[in-house]
């Protein structure tokens, strides 16, 4: 989800300088149009793939297109971004990012640990207010377009049943940000489970974040946080 997801704090119009930035439940700052995150990989232990689900090969373009339909509507919501506001962008990249991202997976992953101590009820909510989170920093950092374009360059395996595809954010001024997203072949079809930028991985800050979040307070206590969050976005 992501959710990246590269995130600003509510109200701090000074992330446009390229920086890292980590704190709960955020991910990555670079330039606020220069990308979520989520919503991630290249170093965190991931869960086996059932046996019945086909494994990828390198002309399999069915992770491509799920990239290129969610930059394309990244693209759609910049480009609309007054028009729309923090609402209308929200619902306009809700459907796209629940399809193209394994939440559940991606929770999973960023809890570490600390999946194994909570019950179901709390596993559904916090599933569905990460995935929330992940929809309100895509809504509130992609608000404005100035010229930027997607491209994917390349897309390829990097282990079995997971591929890599590689894209550039071009700025207007021709600069470029390297945004790689790992994908993994579910029921559903092909779902991103880490986006990296410039070789920083989302989930891996994540995951330390949370872990380090949950080492002094409770799982509700994140929850709470997250909450809040998705507030400060909407306002």
């Amino acid at each position: 989800m992501f959710h990246h997801f590269f995130s600003k704090r509510p109200g701090n119009e000074a992330n446009c300088q390229k920086k890292l930035a980590l704190r709960k439940g955020a991910a990555i700052t670079v330039r606020k149009v220069d990308i979520h995150l989520v919503g991630f990989l290249a170093l965190i232990p991931f869960f086996t793939i059932p046996l019945a689900v086909p494994m990828a090969s390198a002309g399999d373009h069915g992770a491509t297109q799920v990239i290129e339909k969610l930059q394309t509507t990244l693209l759609t919501v910049m480009k609309d971004g007054d028009k729309l506001g923090y609402r209308g962008r929200y619902d306009q990249l809700e459907p796209v990012i629940r399809a193209s991202f394994d939440m559940p997976f991606i929770s999973k992953t960023v809890l570490g640990k600390h999946w194994e101590t909570v019950n179901d009820e709390q596993w559904r909510k916090f599933v569905e207010t990460f995935t929330r989170l992940g929809i309100a920093t895509y809504a509130a950092n992609f608000d404005s377009y100035s010229g930027e374009h997607f491209k994917v360059i390349t897309q390829k395996e990097v282990s079995s049943g997971r591929i890599l595809v590689q894209t550039h954010l071009i700025k207007s001024d021709g600069g470029k940000v390297q945004l790689d997203y790992l994908l993994h072949r579910t029921e559903n079809g092909w779902r991103v489970i880490n986006v990296i930028a410039e070789g920083v991985s989302d989930l891996a800050l994540k995951r330390a974040d949370y872990s380090n979040f949950l080492k002094n307070k409770s799982f509700e206590a994140l929850i709470a946080e997250l909450n809040e969050k998705i507030a400060q976005y909407a306002r």
